[in-house]
């Protein structure tokens, strides 16, 4: 079950998905033609006076990935799984950071420090965390443009029933409370990818485990639990885990490592909540919040799988789900390129220097096209991201891998580069 297509009328009024059986008959009639191609989307060729059916858009907002749903009704009309590349930014800014630091201490030496003389604006964000909230709203804005939406649900915050039955709560009431146990529960099945940490066990009861048995002297704090199962747990007993795993040295780095790290994840999507709701809200849609422990329990209850864009499906109240389509169109922000002229080897020392010129042969790097090679030893049809030279000989990163040397004669456009790559 593939997602609905999205459709618009002549003048670009958005109207009511229709199925990809209806939207091929349409082209097939010349009745419409293809609008865009990512997300899938045609254009009538007459104008459409009826009042479209209005969607719902659901968003399941997370540090790496966002899950996007469009509903009518109790029907899942289209999903989404939006990839974020904030890593790759806090990478990029550290690299550049280093190499001004570097060229600094080395021509510039005396020169009195300015890297307090900046401010930043109130409810600043980092770039990496900013990004998060620019493509989550992209995105809105454009399924807004395309398709009837007059509702937007957001997952905001984690559930918190102590609050609930206690408003006056605080201090050490919230870490000895009824949900004491519950919450750390929660917190170990995010940190540890809801698997065991010693077999990688997945769909199955887990239990937690202390690192440092108790009988040794353990503690019951988070960081020296982890979770397992049941018969990793029998096996290990009361022994140190370095004695359990003696054999397993790979194992045994990876499970203290983990242990010791923080729910950086987490943190990213606590920060960042409230500065996509703010942006959504300005954009004149209603918006409605829900909690994830709501979105849990309608995903239990339908008996749904763990994916990011059930989860947004999810989101507020779900009586019932109609599930229309199960293939999200995969989005990963891949950017728009860089805009260092000057190459540098990793002491920062320049090794070369870019072409101010970004469109070569009437591609540009990021653009998906279709390449219909004849003749040679790479002959056959390709569709993929473009890589382009100044030569005119290209590079395609399509499913199977990337093809080089494909010359731009052989070359359409498919869909002109927009800062994203798609997959289905």
């Amino acid at each position: 079950m593939s997602n609905q297509v999205l459709v618009l009328d002549t003048n670009r009024k958005p109207l009511t998905p229709c199925t990809p059986g209806t939207a091929r008959s349409l082209l097939k009639a010349g009745k419409a033609a293809v609008f865009r191609r990512f997300p899938f989307s045609i254009i009538l060729k007459k104008e459409v006076k009826d009042v479209p059916q209005p969607l719902t858009l659901k968003l399941d907002p997370g540090s790496k990935t966002t899950g996007i749903a469009l509903l009518k009704g109790s029907q899942l009309l289209w999903v989404a799984e939006l990839i974020h590349r904030g890593a790759a930014i806090k990478d990029a800014i550290l690299s550049r950071r280093q190499l001004r630091r570097g060229r600094r201490n080395r021509k510039t030496r005396y020169r009195e420090a300015r890297f307090l003389n900046r401010t930043r604006p109130q409810c600043w964000l980092a770039p990496s965390l900013q990004h998060r909230v620019d493509t989550t709203l992209t995105w809105v804005k454009r399924l807004t443009r395309y398709t009837p939406v007059a509702e937007v649900r957001q997952e905001l915050v984690k559930f918190d029933l102590q609050l609930m039955q206690n408003t006056e709560i605080s201090g050490i009431e919230y870490q000895q409370g009824e949900l004491q146990g519950y919450e750390v529960r929660e917190y170990l099945l995010e940190k540890f990818n809801r698997q065991c940490v010693y077999c990688g066990a997945k769909d199955m009861p887990l239990e937690v485990e202390h690192i440092k048995p108790r009988s040794r002297g353990g503690s019951d704090r988070v960081s020296n639990l982890v979770l397992a199962c049941h018969s990793c747990n029998q096996s290990k007993g009361n022994q140190d885990i370095k004695d359990f795993l003696s054999n397993k040295p790979d194992v045994l780095k990876r499970v203290i490592s983990q242990a010791k790290a923080p729910l950086k994840d987490a943190t990213a999507v606590n920060v960042t909540r409230w500065a996509l709701f703010n942006a959504l809200k300005e954009l004149g849609l209603p918006v409605v919040t829900s909690s994830g422990g709501k979105t849990k329990f309608n995903r239990s209850r339908l008996g749904l799988p763990k994916t990011h864009f059930f989860d947004a499906a999810c989101v507020g109240e779900t009586l019932e789900l109609q599930v229309c389509t199960r293939e999200p169109l995969l989005i990963k922000t891949t950017g728009h390129g860089t805009r260092q002229m000057c190459g540098t080897d990793k002491f920062g020392f320049p090794t070369r220097h870019r072409s101010k010129a970004i469109i070569h042969k009437g591609f540009k790097t990021g653009d998906m096209i279709k390449a219909v090679v004849t003749t040679g030893k790479k002959a056959g049809n390709y569709v993929g991201r473009v890589l382009c030279r100044k030569s005119g000989s290209f590079d395609i990163a399509t499913k199977s891998g990337r093809v080089t040397g494909i010359s731009y004669k052989c070359c359409q456009p498919i869909q002109r580069k927009d800062g994203y790559s798609y997959a289905i």
